[in-house]
């Protein structure tokens, strides 16, 4: 019964769960003392609309199982934690040492960055990460960190910061639109 719980909660494409598990597992560890260690990644698939109009959907869906068996490969043994939040945006929670914190995302974003076969094609992913630091963010709820990270990953999409760009407490409160970071899709309609 908890496999088929597990299974039914998990993203059928990535394979990985979703935003409830992760606000989940986040709240838990920023209510240890592993919270000065946490980060927060925010990664979204650069071109990814590219690669569905140009090669169609079953390349996109290739692109998506792929970046989540790599994220999920990443994620093994260590304290951290990959979902995907919808479309070709993930996120990461993990613990990490200050000593070494930024040389393990460059090295995440090095293994995403490989590029993966489909159908005889040969498809190139960029992913860009937005970082938060809970450590930078004293007393910021999931929602603020996760924001953070948001706004940061935003950043470094559209060359204003290089990576690796670490979230300040601006970035945390950012404003939005209909609850969502001004420039992201949706944020030109009404809300509902």
């Amino acid at each position: 019964m908890r496999r088929q719980l597990d299974a039914a909660r998990r993203d059928p494409l990535s394979g990985l769960p979703g935003r409830p598990d992760l606000t989940a597992y986040t709240d838990r560890l920023l209510n240890t003392r592993r919270r000065a260690d946490l980060h927060l990644m925010l990664l979204d698939a650069n071109g990814f609309k590219a690669v569905n109009d140009t090669y169609g959907h079953a390349a996109g869906d290739a692109v998506i199982r792929t970046m989540g068996r790599r994220l999920a490969r990443w994620t093994s043994g260590r304290q951290a934690f990959a979902a995907r939040l919808g479309g070709d945006e993930f996120a990461v929670a993990a613990v990490l040492p200050s000593s070494s914190d930024l040389a393990d995302i460059a090295a995440l974003r090095d293994q995403l960055h490989q590029p993966l076969h489909h159908d005889g094609l040969t498809l190139q992913i960029d992913v860009s990460i937005g970082i938060a630091r809970a450590a930078d963010l004293p007393g910021e709820t999931t929602d603020r960190i996760l924001r953070a990270a948001d706004a940061a990953m935003y950043k470094v999409k559209t060359g204003d910061q290089a990576f690796p760009y670490l979230a300040t407490r601006a970035d945390a409160y950012t404003d939005t639109v209909n609850g969502r970071r001004a420039g992201r899709p949706g944020t030109h309609l009404p809300s509902a």
